[in-house]
C-alpha cells in the first residue's frame, strides 16, 4: 500500500507495523467512550440484534469490509423508500422523522455506540419498525456498503465543523464525498444538510454548486437582507469582526427542513445566538 503524498507517514497506532491499517483520507471525527450506562444499555441489550447492523470489520472497530452489502429488503423484510442520516447524534431527528413516516425505511450512520443507544430508547418508546443502524465510518459505508442508486435522501445535520484551517481537510463535505453521495442516490435523489457554522455553509454551498451531478433545490433563495450569512457577517455573530457593509448576494439556501424535529444540539445552538444554514441537492434524474 502506497501513502498519498500529501499524507504524512503514520507514527502511531497499527498503521505503524502494518499499512492495511493505514485510512487514506482523515477520517471526520474523534473517538469518544462507548461504555453504556442505565436506559442505553438496557435498551442496547434488548434490541442491538435486531436493530443494529454488524458489518464485517477491517481496519477498524467502525470499518466496513469490502464485498459486504447492505440488503434493504432482507434486512427491513419490505421495499420502501430508504432514508440515510449520516452522523444521526442521539437519534432524535431520525426517531421522529421515522414515526412520522413508518412507510419509508430509515438507516442512521454514527460513530459513537451512546448515540445508537439512545437512539435504540427512541425505537422502543416509539415502537418504530422502519429504523435500523451501523456504528461505521460513513465514507466507507458510501463507497461499499450501500449498493449504488439505493438511498432516496441523504440527510447530513450538524457534521464537525473542524473550525481550526488545518483540520479542514477532516470536514465530511468536500468534493470526494459529493462523488460518494452521488453513488449511492437513486436518479432524483435528495441531499439535505444543515449546520450552525458560516464558513462551514459556505464551503457546502461551494462544494455541491460545483457538482455537475446535483442541483439546488433553492437557486438564489434567501439571499441579501433575507441571508443569514449577511446576518451573521453584519452583526459578527461568530467572533469575527462586524463587516456592516456585507451582503450575500449569492443565496441559495433552503428554508428550514420541516422534516426535522428541533434537536437538543440545534437547539443549544439558537441559544448560543448562532444561525442555521440548511441546504438541498437533487442529483440529475
Amino acid at each position: 500500500m502506497s501513502i498519498p503524498p500529501e499524507r504524512k507517514m503514520p507514527v502511531s497506532g497499527r498503521a505503524v507495523e502494518d499499512l492495511a491499517f493505514y485510512r487514506t483520507e482523515p477520517v471526520s471525527f474523534v473517538r469518544r467512550g462507548n461504555r453504556l450506562q442505565g436506559r442505553r444499555a438496557d435498551a442496547w441489550e434488548r434490541t442491538a440484534q435486531k436493530y443494529i447492523i454488524e458489518p464485517p470489520r477491517e481496519q477498524a472497530d467502525t470499518s466496513v469490509a469490502e464485498g459486504y452489502q447492505f440488503d434493504q429488503e432482507a434486512i427491513y423484510g419490505r421495499k420502501a423508500p430508504l432514508i440515510v442520516e449520516i452522523g444521526s447524534g442521539l437519534g432524535e431527528a431520525m426517531a421522529f422523522a421515522a414515526s412520522e413516516h413508518r412507510d419509508k425505511d430509515f438507516l442512521a450512520v454514527e460513530v459513537y455506540r451512546p448515540g445508537l443507544a439512545a437512539l435504540m430508547v427512541r425505537v422502543e418508546n416509539n415502537e418504530l419498525t422502519n429504523v435500523r443502524a451501523v456504528q461505521a465510518n460513513a465514507p466507507e459505508v458510501l463507497d461499499s456498503m450501500l449498493p449504488a442508486a439505493s438511498a432516496d435522501e441523504v440527510w447530513i445535520f450538524f457534521s464537525d465543523p473542524w473550525h481550526k484551517i488545518r483540520h479542514h481537510k477532516r470536514r465530511l463535505i468536500k468534493d470526494s464525498f459529493v462523488k460518494k453521495l452521488e453513488r449511492v442516490l437513486v436518479p432524483g435523489g435528495v441531499v439535505r444538510l444543515a449546520t450552525d457554522w458560516s464558513n462551514y455553509a459556505e464551503q457546502m454551498r461551494e462544494v455541491f454548486d460545483a457538482a455537475d451531478a446535483f442541483t439546488s433545490l433553492h437557486p438564489g433563495e434567501l439571499a441579501g437582507e433575507d441571508s443569514n450569512l449577511t446576518k451573521v457577517r453584519r452583526l459578527g455573530l461568530e467572533k469575527d469582526e462586524k463587516d456592516p457593509a456585507f451582503i450575500d448576494e449569492r443565496g441559495g439556501w433552503a428554508p428550514r427542513f420541516e422534516g426535522r424535529t428541533l434537536t437538543s444540539f440545534e437547539g443549544k445552538a439558537l441559544k448560543a445566538g448562532r444561525m442555521i444554514f440548511d441546504l438541498a441537492y437533487r442529483k440529475a434524474p
